[in-house]
């Protein structure tokens, strides 16, 4: 593509390419997100070319390269569609055709009879596993159906790779308007719309422009904090692999507005996918002009690099994320002094989230008051999350702020696997805390989630269910942590460790009611005295399950029993002597002698010398031994 000179050419080529893009009269969207391509999508997506080609259909237009897209059908690679737990997926446009689970050997049956003979495959629509119905049409399955789809808008819609079809999709709108006002007024806009950091804080965006605006400095700097690390968690990977130029347009509208004229994207090195299709879109809008000099013929520059990150946990500090990019070792400094006044090689420096830049084209695209028309007061606009664990549709969604829990998990995500009751779900990642049923009306939003001790964190959700021991959660986040923690500062590093051993105590069967006391003694300390947010928040997990589950604690150090029986040390096996028929088979494959019993009697267990490997229960063959 020719540079492009203003944003009169700007607007004629969106015009063009719009016409173009609505001329086309099929198009097979195969998804490419990373569970899809896990899943063989590359090769459901190559056999549908290879299959059309032999047919002589014509296939491959593209915008601003051929004129036979009236009569053709494109093919093309796209973003995350979000459905993650049914992928492969393939949509076909513009009938809102939305096909699950296909792979290599079903797109010969989707050529013949969809797009040569416009019938639906019924096999490869969604079924609802609770209630069995199909749905052929995208929007109206229940998972996309209470969605609201904004800064995910083109996710799963476009092809990440093309540049026109962004600009199709009003991509670089946003630039375009921005730098026909003063950055002061950028700032103004971003101010009005409300928009709060997605990245976890809710820090409003518009006041860190501003402080790093105001802040002197001849040179000044943007940061995307792509550091995605929460167990669970994909929603940034997902818009930098689906959309990554609306990434790139939000970056270089922040630069505009603070006067910076750099910036650095930094993404986790186990982001290859996400990697290849920001170094493409940054190589294409910098050959068309909307990156490097005199950006749309105005006196703006704004270049952009890419970091890899070494998949520290506590590089998503903000602080420490700079420290990484100058080649130090990631680790946290105190704060103030603040990355507006001094940031990225000591220099003003605006850190925001991917979502978060993604948000900001909409803004100066469509206005304030459309981002301010959904959400809550002081809350507004929209919340990507990552839905996953025990729930029937997991996958990436968006939902207005203040979509309540009990919206997500039974609506959107069909309800509790195999019929189970609800137990919580884990917010917020490690750092964030558990939302029990008591909690389903809540609204999730930041200042809602703060009242219970909780946090929107980037936006992982982990629902789980009655089979779930909460202590071995705790114990688990808490490992995580731990484990992640850079050692600077003694609360979080040696706190951590000692809450670790506490819990691996309880879950052993070895607790006292005097740990439960010394946990939140030591969760409280390291909270108020840690160095950065990683040790701040990091016994949250522990003390929100422990105030909301405190039954539960108590069974495994007075009772010594787990009652969702996950807990190893805490499992108790006994015979039923109605079943057993004395077979001996359980006494042969015990390891240490533990059961005892005559040939065709009723056997039993010595609970003093059982270890509860479960071999005995596993060899039964009539189900005689039992856990409880």
């Amino acid at each position: 593509m020719e540079k492009i000179k203003n944003v009169y050419e700007l607007a004629q080529l969106k015009d063009k390419y719009q016409k173009e893009f609505e001329e086309i009269k099929l198009r097979v969207l195969v998804c490419a997100g990373t569970g899809c391509v896990a899943g063989g999508s590359l090769d459901v997506f190559a056999e549908f070319k290879r299959l059309i080609g032999e047919m002589g259909i014509d296939v491959d237009c593209e915008l601003d390269h051929e004129d036979s897209c009236a009569k053709g059908v494109k093919v093309a690679k796209s973003g995350c569609h979000g459905f993650c737990a049914q992928g492969p997926l393939v949509r076909i446009e513009p009938a809102d055709i939305l096909y699950t689970h296909v792979k290599v050997a079903d797109v010969e049956e989707i050529v013949k009879e969809t797009l040569l003979k416009g019938n639906v495959v019924e096999r490869l629509t969604y079924t609802n596993p609770m209630t069995g119905e199909k749905f052929a049409k995208e929007h109206e399955i229940p998972f996309y159906k209470k969605q609201l789809r904004r800064a995910l808008a083109n996710c799963g819609t476009i092809d990440p790779e093309s540049l026109e079809e962004y600009i199709a999709h009003e991509g670089y709108n946003g630039l375009g308007n921005a730098l026909i006002k003063t950055p002061e007024e950028v700032i103004n806009d971003v101010l009005a719309s409300g928009l709060r950091g997605r990245g976890g804080g809710g820090f409003p965006t518009g006041k860190k422009w501003q402080f790093t605006r105001i802040a002197e400095g001849d040179k000044k700097y943007i940061i995307c904090n792509g550091d995605e690390g929460d167990p669970g968690a994909f929603m940034d990977r997902s818009v930098l692999e689906g959309d990554p130029h609306r990434v790139v347009e939000g970056m270089a509208i922040a630069g505009y507005a603070v006067g910076a004229d750099e910036g650095y994207i930094y993404v986790r090195a186990e982001y290859p996918m996400a990697i290849k299709r920001l170094k493409i879109a940054i190589k294409e809008a910098e050959e068309a002009g909307l990156l490097g000099e005199n950006i749309l013929g105005t006196d703006f520059n704004f270049s952009l690099h890419i970091k890899e990150g070494a998949g520290a946990f506590v590089c998503g500090e903000e602080t420490a994320l700079i420290a990484s990019i100058e080649g130090k070792r990631g680790m946290p400094n105190p704060k103030p002094p603040f990355p507006a006044n001094k940031g990225l090689y000591g220099c003003p420096t605006v850190i925001n989230n991917v979502e978060t830049f993604a948000n900001v084209p909409m803004i100066l695209n469509k206005g304030v008051e459309y981002f301010r028309s959904v959400g809550v007061p002081n809350n507004p606009g929209t919340k990507t999350f990552a839905l996953t664990g025990q729930v029937a549709n997991t996958g990436l969604i968006e939902v207005p702020m203040g979509t309540t829990l009990r919206e997500i998990v039974f609506d959107i995500g069909g309800g509790i696997l195999g019929n189970r009751k609800y137990k919580a779900v884990q917010i917020g990642g490690p750092s964030g805390g558990c939302l029990t049923e008591d909690h389903l009306d809540i609204q999730l939003d930041f200042d809602s989630l703060k009242t219970v001790g909780a946090m929107i964190g980037s936006g992982g959700l982990v629902v789980m269910d009655e089979k779930t021991c909460i202590v071995e959660v705790a114990r688990f986040f808490m490992n995580f942590t731990q484990n992640e923690s850079c050692g600077k500062c003694v609360l979080c590093r040696e706190g951590t460790k000692r809450m670790l051993e506490i819990l691996e105590k309880i879950v052993n069967g070895k607790g006292t009611i005097e740990d439960l006391d010394l946990l939140t003694e030591l969760g409280e300390t390291i909270k108020d005295g840690s160095l950065c947010g990683l040790g701040k928040t990091a016994p949250n997990p522990v003390l929100t399950t422990m105030k909301y589950f405190k039954e539960e604690y108590l069974h495994h150090v007075e009772n010594k029993i787990c009652d969702a029986k996950v807990c190893a040390a805490l499992k108790v096996y006994q015979v039923n002597p109605s079943k057993c028929k004395g077979c001996t088979r359980c006494a042969r494959v015990c390891p240490v002698g533990a059961i005892s019993g005559k040939v065709k009697e009723v056997h039993s267990i010595d609970v003093l010398k059982c270890i509860k490997c479960g071999a005995c229960a596993s060899s039964c063959a009539f189900d005689a031994i039992e856990e409880v």
